[in-house]
């Protein structure tokens, strides 16, 4: 049984970063991933409810109201994502920070940055992107310069990240250690062993949810689960029709396995059933 909570389950999400006791932890996160000039004061959160179209969708979905130590405005748009078409999802999500800001009457279409910020639990289906933990997308020309510095998009693959706890440098790789290991853990590491970190442990461990929380934590639970198998299953499906793809084109069984991320094994048992049929 583990002490603690899954963090990619919608309660667990919302337990860690989306309540007004929790902000200063949101906040902490938040100011490892914004620039300096973003650096966050304070935030409050925007009623998803708001967004009765989409409510079902969005209640793992924060609209964050920030901020800045300069006291300029931002909104940041944080989300974990775990379907497919995430790329076109996280589009038509920033829209709605973006659209909202329009104002009655006169106005000079002048907008607030946004931040797009999505906690991946699982890899992109594109080859070239497995080998990325963190991106960061922005606006840019053909030059590769910036050309709307407005809209910032920030995508972690947590599976992609690999850090042990003597490798953690900075309070980013500790955020990151944290919530890729939270479920696993059975006491604070001595890494984490500090006050916001402590809080966060303390916030999600099972022992102090209610009755009533236990039981939707678990529901959660449940239908994180099988999501995640079903993710599991088509991707691994996607691989095994490229494998035969790849067989049948006669390349080796290692060039096929760096392709298709299946073990030799795999492809061999592939190459033996395709001979019986």
């Amino acid at each position: 049984m583990a002490k603690y909570i899954n963090p990619y389950t919608d309660f667990g999400f919302k337990k860690l970063f989306g309540e007004e006791g929790n902000k200063d932890l949101l906040i902490d996160f938040l100011n490892q991933i914004c620039p300096p000039h973003h650096q966050i004061a304070d935030l409050n959160f925007r009623n998803p409810e708001n967004l009765a179209d989409l409510s079902s969708e969005r209640k793992a979905i924060f609209d964050i109201h920030c901020r800045a130590i300069s006291g300029e405005k931002f909104i940041v748009e944080m989300q974990k994502a775990k379907l497919k078409y995430f790329k076109d999802r996280s589009l038509f999500y920033v829209s709605f920070p973006i659209r909202e800001q329009a104002q009655q009457g006169e106005w000079n279409f002048r907008l607030a940055p946004i931040y797009f910020v999505a906690i991946l639990d699982f890899e992109y289906d594109e080859a070239e992107e497995k080998r990325k933990f963190r991106r960061d997308v922005s606006l840019k020309d053909q030059d590769g310069e910036v050309f709307f510095d407005k809209l910032h998009f920030k995508f972690l693959q947590m599976p992609l990240f690999n850090k042990k706890e003597n490798e953690l440098e900075t309070k980013f790789d500790k955020w990151c250690y944290f919530l890729k290991n939270l479920e696993s853990f059975d006491q604070i590491p001595s890494i984490l062993n500090e006050p916001i970190f402590q809080k966060a442990f303390f916030t999600a461990e099972l022992a102090g949810l209610s009755a009533e929380q236990r039981a939707i934590y678990e529901e959660n639970l449940i239908q994180y689960w099988g999501m995640k198998s079903a993710l599991e299953t088509a991707v691994e499906e996607r691989e095994i029709e490229i494998a035969k793809n790849f067989i049948a084109l006669n390349l080796d069984n290692a060039t096929i396995a760096k392709g298709t991320g299946l073990t030799v094994e795999q492809i061999e048992t592939l190459r033996r059933e395709i001979k019986k049929n």
